[in-house]
């Protein structure tokens, strides 16, 4: 426990490097620039869709006119876009760790273990394309577990924790494995994920609800539609600094179990020393006239 603090407090100090605001930039561009053009080429075709669907279930279309009775005018209008930003928000998300986890990761790895641990051997036991094509693996299988949970969005409760349960086990399965695939060999990663599965996996649920907070811009009804690229610029931005910070946490706190593994594991292969020459060993005083002596 208290090197998850440790590890929680560098990294925050580490968010305020200028290399790494910096570098937060770039993930930061792209992601703003797919969002505003995917939702450029297809906003009205996905609201179109959204709104057939909606008018196409009795049950959605009876709710609908039974809320606009009691004085909720203009519902109809505003609903499908709004219900294609809830489904928008879970994508920019997923986008947003995978360009973090590909563009700043091995740079913020980088980073701390030049300042930190800067004796610590690199032994390459993944390569960067391999971790980046997982990364998105991962990223396309929580897709499909956000899709298949969307039903459970509609219970209040659920709606505040299923999806950042999935984006915390998102973030924990790449960045974990990211922060090691240069430092630690193939052996050494795969002992030290199991060894530190648990933190390692509370980690990533903590960033999964920090990563939920910006979704709370997005709560504001009608005044999304209002303010939609500029909180798709703000919420995308912090993100990227949630994700940041998530990858130095990890980070520090795994490079700093790679580097106590090896440390002990030195010790304990640690040879034993030679025992000395055996000395040739000299007789007592008077041994040759001990033994007549003691003749009768």
């Amino acid at each position: 426990m208290p090197a998850l603090f440790d590890a929680f407090w560098r990294a925050t100090a580490y968010c305020l490097h200028p290399r790494v605001v910096l570098w937060s930039l770039l993930p930061l561009v792209l992601a703003v620039a797919l969002t505003l053009a995917l939702g450029y080429q297809y906003w009205e075709s996905a609201v179109a869709g959204v709104r057939a669907t909606l008018d196409g279930w009795a049950l959605s279309a009876a709710l609908i006119a039974w809320l606009e009775s009691l004085g909720l005018d203009g519902l109809r209008a505003v609903l499908a876009p709004l219900v294609v930003v809830a489904l928008a928000v879970p994508v920019i998300v997923v986008v947003a760790l995978l360009l973090v986890a590909t563009l700043m990761t091995p740079a913020l790895v980088s980073l701390v273990a030049k300042r930190r641990f800067p004796t610590l051997e690199r032994r390459h036991g993944a390569s960067l394309v391999w971790a980046s094509l997982r990364s998105l693996g991962l990223g396309v299988f929580a897709l499909a577990l956000l899709a298949a949970s969307v039903p459970l969005w509609f219970v209040p409760p659920l709606v505040l924790v299923v999806p950042p349960l999935i984006w915390g086990w998102l973030t924990y399965r790449v960045l974990a494995f990211d922060v090691l695939a240069v430092h630690a060999s193939a052996d050494e990663r795969r002992a030290l994920l199991a060894a530190h599965r648990w933190p390692l996996l509370g980690m990533g649920l903590v960033a999964g609800y920090l990563g939920a907070a910006p979704t709370l811009l997005w709560a504001m009804g009608v005044l999304t539609l209002v303010f939609a690229p500029l909180l798709v610029l703000l919420s995308v931005w912090l993100y990227t600094l949630v994700f940041a910070f998530t990858a130095l946490w990890f980070a520090h706190y795994a490079l700093a179990a790679l580097q106590a593994s090896r440390a002990e594991h030195e010790v304990e292969v640690l040879p034993a020393e030679p025992a000395p020459a055996s000395a040739h060993v000299l007789p007592p005083p008077d041994a040759d006239t001990a033994l007549p002596r003691a003749l009768p």
